[in-house]
Order: C-alpha cells, then sequence, then structure tokens
C-alpha cells in the first residue's frame, strides 16, 4: 500500500484502482464474510455424551474469533506461533528429572494447584505440548495458569531436546510418536500422588503422543478420567502427501517447521553426532543442513533413533491411528476447519472414530488456526482462548459425571450403560 501511495499524481486512476484491488484481497484473506457457527459435532446419544454437552456449554455455543482477523485460519496459526499468547502469565513450577533406561533424561514441570477443585477430589492434568515445545511457551503457560486456578495440578512434558538451557545425555531426542517420556512422568505422578486421577491432555503433535500412549496399552488408561486432542493430525503416513502441497500454503509451513527442527537437533550436535553416538554419521549430518521438510528430517534423523527402516515404517508404527480405537476412557477431540497444518482428508479419521464408538465426541470448528482458537471483540484477542476454556470446562464435566454416576457403572462409565440398564430391569 505504501509503493502504491508514492506512485506520482498522473497515475491516481491506477492508484486508486490498485489500492481497491489490494483491500479486496485483504479482505479475502482475513475472511470477513465467512459465518461463525457452534462447533460440528460428532457423537453418539449416550447418557455421558449428553451430559458432558449440557454441563460443558462451551462446546455447543457459537465461537466467535476476533472480527477483523479471526476468521483467518493463517492468521490465527501465524499469533500464535510468533507470540503465543497475549499477556500470558508466569505460573511457578517445580522441574523434575528422570533417568531413562536408555540413558536419556526425561523433564517435566510440575505445577500445584492454587485453588480446591469443584469436586472436592485430586485431580492432575497431565500436558504434553506440541513439536518441539515445552512448558515455558505462553499458549502452555496460558492454559497451565488457568488450570490451576480451576484447582487441578499440571504436569508438562517438556520434550527431549526441546528445552534450549537443558543437555541431552543420550544420543536421542523427541520423535514424532516415542511415549516413553511421557509414560515416565505419568507414572511419576501416580507413583507420587496415589489418589489423584488424571485428565490427559495433548496439543498437535503431543495429541498423537498422548493417544498412542492410552491405546498402546489398557494398564495405561487406569486411573485416567479423560483424554483431550487439541489439533492433532492423527496420520502422519496420510499426511505426507498433504504436507507438501502448495494448497493453504502447507509447503510454506513444512519449510518452517523443518527450519526450527533443524535448529533444536543442531543445538545438539556434539551428543548426536558425537563419538558416543552409533546411529547418526556425518552423511546424516549433512542431509541436515540440506533439508527443506520434515519429512527429509524424519528420513535422515528421526526414524533412526527407535531403529526404523524406513520412513514408512516410521510413519505407520508412529502414528495414533492404529491405537486410538483402544481407548475407552472419554476421549474428546478437537480439530479447526481453517487449521493450515492439517487437511480436510484427515478429519475423517476422527469422525469415523466418534460415529464407531461412544466415548468419543469430535468436534470441528469453522475457525481457530492451528492452535489458535483466540476470542476478543472487533482487533485485540483476549488472553484466554476457546480452546482453555474447552479443555477446563470438558475436564470439570468428565470430574461431575464421575461424582455423581450410578453405582453400577465403574470408571469408564461409557461403556457400562447396557450393564446398567440391564440391572436396573
Amino acid at each position: 500500500l505504501n509503493a502504491l501511495f508514492d506512485m506520482p499524481a498522473m497515475f491516481d486512476g491506477m492508484k486508486l484502482a490498485a489500492v481497491a484491488t489490494v483491500l479486496y484481497v485483504i479482505v479475502r484473506c482475513l475472511n470477513l464474510k465467512s459465518p461463525t457457527a457452534p462447533p460440528d459435532l460428532t457423537y453418539q446419544d449416550t447418557a455421558l455424551n449428553l451430559f458432558l454437552l449440557k454441563s460443558c456449554p462451551v462446546l455447543t455455543k457459537e465461537y466467535i474469533p476476533p472480527l477483523l482477523w479471526g476468521k483467518s485460519g493463517h492468521l490465527q496459526t501465524a499469533l500464535y506461533g510468533k507470540l503465543g499468547r497475549v499477556s500470558s502469565p508466569h505460573p511457578f513450577g517445580l522441574r523434575k528429572y528422570l533417568p531413562m533406561q536408555d540413558g536419556a533424561t526425561a523433564t517435566f514441570d510440575l505445577f500445584e494447584p492454587l485453588a480446591g477443585h469443584q469436586s472436592r477430589e485430586d485431580v492432575t492434568t497431565v500436558i504434553c505440548p506440541g513439536i518441539g515445545n515445552h512448558s515455558e511457551k505462553h499458549y502452555i503457560r496460558t492454559f497451565v495458569d488457568y488450570s490451576q486456578k480451576q484447582g487441578y495440578r499440571c504436569a508438562v512434558l517438556n520434550h527431549l531436546g526441546a528445552l534450549p538451557n537443558i543437555e541431552l545425555t543420550s544420543p536421542r531426542m523427541f520423535t514424532y510418536g516415542c511415549t516413553w517420556e511421557f509414560a515416565a512422568m505419568v507414572g511419576f505422578i501416580k507413583k507420587t500422588y496415589p489418589q489423584t486421577k488424571l485428565i490427559v491432555v495433548g496439543f498437535s503433535l503431543g495429541g498423537n503422543i498422548v493417544c498412542k500412549f492410552l491405546g498402546e496399552n489398557r494398564t495405561n488408561q487406569e486411573r485416567v478420567l479423560c483424554c483431550v486432542s487439541v489439533c492433532q493430525g492423527y496420520s502422519a503416513l496420510r499426511a505426507q502427501e498433504t504436507f507438501l502441497q502448495w494448497d493453504q500454503c502447507r509447503r510454506f509451513y513444512n519449510f518452517l517447521m523443518a527450519d526450527n527442527m533443524k535448529k533444536i537437533i543442531l543445538s545438539h550436535r556434539s551428543v548426536l553426532f558425537g563419538v558416543g553416538s552409533t546411529k547418526m554419521v556425518d552423511t546424516d549430518l549433512s542431509r541436515l543442513y540440506t533439508a527443506t521438510s520434515l519429512m527429509q528430517i524424519d528420513d535422515n534423523i528421526m526414524r533412526k533413533f527407535h531403529g526404523h527402516n524406513s520412513l514408512k515404517e516410521y510413519y505407520e508404527k508412529e502414528s495414533c491411528v492404529h491405537y486410538i480405537h483402544n481407548i475407552n476412557v472419554p476421549l474428546l477431540l478437537v480439530n479447526s476447519g481453517d487449521d493450515p497444518l492439517v487437511h480436510n482428508s484427515l478429519l475423517t479419521i476422527p469422525r469415523t472414530l466418534a460415529e464407531k464408538k461412544e466415548n468419543v465426541i469430535f468436534a470441528l470448528t469453522l475457525h481457530g488456526g492451528h492452535l489458535g482458537f483466540f476470542e476478543g471483540a472487533v482487533l485485540f484477542p483476549q488472553p484466554l482462548t476457546w480452546m482453555d476454556k474447552v479443555i477446563v470446562g470438558y475436564a470439570n464435566a468428565i470430574c461431575q459425571w464421575e461424582k455423581q454416576k450410578p453405582p453400577c457403572q465403574s470408571q469408564g462409565a461409557h461403556s457400562s450403560e447396557t450393564k446398567c440398564q440391564d440391572s436396573t430391569s
């Protein structure tokens, strides 16, 4: 626009037309005329699901993003990626270190509740952040602070290698579907707080990890009240092709995320590519420098941490799509229709799951981008997002259900309605 206004006066007519064109493109990009609506919900009409939707009204009410830019998935994603959150708080927590069997050291931050929980029970939210993220990210800090004030203890996994001030203790870092560190954190919480019940939460890549963790072994679901996954893609193998397309600038996002991953890997090059490393060689390092996509990094570096023979095998075995159907605790899957990172074709996975399993609710919003979900009147977003309110509201509803459910229903009440009906008869 500045360049257009600097044009000589003789071009006033052309200038006016050009300005009008630019403004039209901006308005189309901002998607101002796009409607707002409640999330599109897919679920079965069970007593539990109906209770949850009634007790968590934010899931059924209209989600209204900021007027001037909130209907653009790109701007929501960019704001989340650049700022994380607006005026994010600084919750105080204690960092815990857990030695792993392969010599790695998992870390997580523990935050105690700032108020009593409404159910008067001890409840801990175990959180797995997105790719390369940790407890110090603004969106995590905002969610933790809100959860603490609602009476939840919070444990946030720091992805292996993600914290810049924590050195790796073995030639391995976090990968797309490795659940080892998250399992170690959950085990620590269960042992340290034997009376606590768990709310499992995963963001983006973290959503894949928590769903895979719960579905890998039935014992992982013990003492778990529910699970919430936000903005994950469910299948890396299916997402591989879409992530190389320019539709919705997905290839550009792929490049940016790959560049960030390169920085994280190179910050630990002495451990990953040093003398003690047997899985990495100099050729892998040279290929890393030239990589322009996450798939190239995964093929040359990440899959080798766990000995996968090919990228296809790595994506096949590490995606939660092969485990998520084993989850029997209440499961809320949240995605955004304008998420530029998650192609719409991937959303058939959670929708089909919610149609087949009575413990699953799939919520798809029109707007929100990738982990954005900002709310606000016109321009400035509120510190607390729709995403934060949904997760805590759903968790509160689950705790309320556990408190007042019929005696014949044990944990996992969603799967026992028929038995209760038979018992009543």
